[in-house]
């Protein structure tokens, strides 16, 4: 019998982001258990911590990780950030040959198509936090007063325009070749989905959501 051990996370801000609460993860990681485990199958523990990502040092996962080596089960959880930020804390769980572990969103992908992920993944947060540095040290600059709540409201702007050009460019490769060739908007999403690519809010692909990321390419 197939054996799981379940890990999630959440912060503070993780908890109002579509995606990444509570209910989202329980919800991906049920549809794996239902579509891509092998059957039969038990969850034998589950851990949660509230805590950031950045911060390797938590409690939760460390016992679930022994929990899941001891018992000689699989770690189950619903994002691979869920596990860490951070590509050589994941680097470090691949190497151990006791873990065995999977990624609910991503419930086809090698354990080298993983680890590009969080290579990929770190590299588009540090992407976006030298640009977000770089346009408030140039609004500085320009005499523009920062603090207020309009300006938390335009950096807060700023950030996610930054998060979605950054993400048409790293998709640019998949969709328009999908798209020259002819396939729908509705096709490109359902591709996108199935190779475990959320949205840049953390979700599924819808056709709408595939125009927008088509035109910001485009521009």
């Amino acid at each position: 019998m197939q054996q799981y051990v379940i890990y999630k996370r959440v912060s503070t801000a993780d908890q109002g982001r579509s995606g990444l609460g509570l209910e989202a993860q329980t919800r991906d990681i049920t549809l794996y258990l239902d579509t891509f485990s092998p059957e039969p199958f038990e969850v034998i523990g589950e851990y949660l911590d509230v805590q950031s990502g950045k911060d390797d040092d938590r409690p939760e996962l460390l016992k679930a990780i022994e929990h899941a080596k001891t018992a000689k089960a699989t770690l189950l959880v619903a994002k691979l950030d869920r596990l860490s930020r951070k590509v050589s804390f994941i680097s470090q769980l691949m190497e151990d040959k006791r873990l065995d572990f999977r990624v609910a969103a991503m419930p086809t992908a090698t354990p080298f198509q993983l680890h590009i992920y969080a290579a990929l993944a770190e590299q588009e947060r540090e992407f976006i936090s030298q640009r977000t540095k770089a346009a408030l040290k140039e609004a500085k600059r320009r005499g523009v007063k920062l603090g207020g709540l309009r300006d938390s409201t335009m950096k807060r702007n700023d950030v996610l325009k930054a998060q979605a050009q950054q993400r048409a460019g790293k998709l640019e490769n998949i969709v328009v070749p999908m798209r020259e060739r002819g396939d729908s908007m509705r096709a490109i999403a359902s591709a996108l989905n199935s190779a475990g690519i959320a949205t840049p809010r953390g979700g599924k692909w819808q056709a709408p959501q595939v125009k927008r990321l088509l035109d910001r390419v485009a521009k």
